[in-house]
């Protein structure tokens, strides 16, 4: 599978994979910051953006096709980071391919199993009926019914977009992701460590790393492992707290 991305910038490589229902463009705002230091590619994951879709999604697919990536892009041994997903993503590329990347960065997620909790962004998503509306507001309306949240909602409506035919239609795979959400909340496990510098930056306000989990798998897996709390951040501490996350980023990156 060819993964769709973008290039920007010049300098040391840096691969960036977004989370569950995102796309590249997540990181749009970010990536261009480091795009001034590093050659950033931001990179649209199997059945999600501009991606080609699959019914297989699970960690050693798509970490295949991170692989495959970095080989078209003669890029050997670039950086990597991945936020929630992504971060699983790049967690288990690490783990397989150790001598395929330089550092890992893992943006608010750890390499545990977590419990269903996107149950009702999915029933969401597949209860609008896309052949009756003609506007991104009445997409808006009907996922207004479940989703209170309107961060959310804005969030998740970056998926769509119009067909050749002017109708609406999801960028993701969303039956896909649905059939697959076990493999997705799935734990990263491995026998072997990863032996390299490692980053972990998590939201002060979020619930997905925990202190046992530091001391437990993260620990565990990652050797060489650093762990930065942003104290004002959630979850999507890459939008909530970008200057904060450049900074961690770029003294980590930068440091021999």
């Amino acid at each position: 599978m060819k993964l769709h991305y973008k290039e920007m910038g010049h300098g040391q490589p840096l691969l960036i994979l977004h989370g569950l229902f995102g796309t590249l463009d997540n990181w749009a705002t970010l990536a261009k910051r480091l795009a001034e230091h590093y050659n950033v590619f931001m990179v649209d994951l199997r059945n999600h953006g501009r991606s080609p879709h699959s019914e297989q999604h699970d960690y050693d697919a798509m970490a295949e096709d991170v692989l495959r990536l970095v080989d078209d892009l003669q890029i050997p041994t670039p950086a990597i980071m991945g936020h929630s997903m992504g971060g699983k993503v790049a967690m288990n590329y690490a783990l397989k391919y150790p001598t395929r990347l330089t550092k890992l960065i893992v943006v608010d997620i750890a390499p545990k199993a977590y419990p269903p909790h996107h149950d009702e962004i999915i029933d969401a998503l597949q209860s609008v009926d896309l052949s009756n509306v003609t506007s991104r507001g009445d997409v808006d309306k009907q996922l207004a019914k479940t989703i209170s949240q309107e961060e959310v909602r804005l969030f998740l409506m970056k998926n769509l977009y119009r067909k050749e035919d002017n109708s609406f239609g999801w960028r993701m795979n969303l039956n896909a992701i649905e059939k697959n959400y076990e493999k997705i909340a799935a734990p990263i496990t491995s026998d072997t460590p990863f032996k390299k510098n490692t980053l972990f930056i998590k939201g002060g306000r979020s619930r997905y790393i925990l202190p046992e989990d530091v001391y437990g798998s993260i620990e565990h897996l990652f050797t060489l492992v650093e762990v930065e709390t942003i104290p004002n951040a959630g979850h999507w501490v890459h939008a909530e707290a970008p200057d904060e996350v450049y900074d961690l980023v770029t003294r980590f990156l930068d440091t021999p």
